[in-house]
């Protein structure tokens, strides 16, 4: 009887944002946020009643290093999405502070207008520090916006690094923004993760970096045939745009277009969709049990003695988390 009112309250909040009501999807994402304990189950009901009605959205990653213009970039691109009566999501991930746990969230200051459109819904989501550029529950965040009935749903991350990948198994499309001034000394940094990139933005193509944006992309698209494709199905292409004039936008949204169509007669698309729903669970798995480590009672106690004998130098890192492992697998 005392679950009753939570199963009601869940059942109606699904219902809102089914509806497409941008409060109760914002309500929704905290309840999937939230770290409670009492609150992971009314999320999981809330995530069963909204799956069935996902699946429609067009889910993309933004990615680049800070500087490159990625707010003002998806800015521009979203208010010319919903110019065409499209409506857009925008799931913001802000880099928390190490050792504060404090995050900036300023992106619906740096994205005012389209903050404002009715069309459109932004949430900046501090990342916890978690890894991957995205925050842990970015995935579910995504597909209530995707059940709320919008079109498009965009995930920026809080910049490029060699553990921003995570990112290519929640999207459909990866982006990879780059400014035309990117210079050698980012190569090592973009090798990578331009590899993974289904689509290459050279960004702040206007004014004095006209010319530089266009020899920054011939560049990377004469790089980008030195290296394997990621499928068969779709030459990667690196287009230039202005978040300043606009230009560029169409030619994005229609190379998004055509990397759908294209992937979806082979059916690759939904293929994509299924193995990220898999390497979810097996995400969800490993946290869970990382967390179930770090509440057990005896392998913390434990752990923090080993942890002064690895800090002395008196034993090795490997055998000190075996031995934890052991401890809590006893006890499991």
């Amino acid at each position: 009887m005392t679950k009753e009112p939570a199963i009601a309250e869940v059942t109606e909040l699904a219902g809102r944002v089914r509806a497409g009501d941008r409060r109760a999807l914002a309500r929704a994402i905290t309840l999937i946020e939230s770290r409670r304990p009492t609150d992971r189950p009314k999320a999981g009901a809330l995530l069963r009643q909204l799956l069935p009605h996902t699946g429609k959205a067009v889910r993309l990653g933004f990615s680049g290093a800070p500087g490159v213009g990625k707010s003002s970039f998806i800015e521009t691109f979203g208010t010319f999405l919903t110019k065409r009566g499209l409506k857009v999501a925008v799931l913001a991930i802000d880099p928390s502070s190490t050792r504060s746990g404090g995050s900036i969230l300023g992106d619906k200051t740096r994205m005012e207008l389209l903050s404002r459109d009715p069309n459109a819904f932004i949430r900046p989501t501090p990342s916890s520090g978690a890894l991957g550029g995205v925050a842990r529950r970015t995935r579910e965040a995504m597909l209530a916006a995707d059940a709320a009935g919008y079109d498009v749903v965009i995930i920026e991350t809080v910049g490029v690094g060699q553990s921003e990948t995570q990112v290519c198994d929640m999207v459909d499309m990866f982006v990879l923004l780059l400014s035309p001034g990117g210079g050698d000394e980012l190569q090592g940094i973009k090798r990578g993760i331009m590899e993974l990139a289904d689509m290459v933005i050279v960004n702040k193509a206007d004014g004095e970096f006209l010319k530089a944006a266009g020899r920054a992309a011939a560049e990377h698209q004469a790089a980008l045939h030195l290296m394997r494709p990621k499928t068969l199905n779709w030459q990667v292409p690196v287009v230039q745009t202005s978040a300043l004039t606009g230009a560029g936008m169409s030619d994005v949204w229609d190379s998004i277009t055509a990397y759908r169509e294209a992937l979806g007669k082979t059916g690759e698309l939904a293929g994509r969709r299924a193995a990220q729903a898999r390497a979810w669970m097996w995400s969800e798995v490993h946290d869970g049990l990382l967390d179930m480590l770090h509440e057990d009672p005896a392998a913390s106690s434990l752990a923090a003695k080993l942890e002064k004998q690895v800090l002395a130098g008196k034993l090795p890192a490997s055998e000190a988390a075996q031995q934890i492992l052991n401890v809590f697998r006893g006890r499991a």
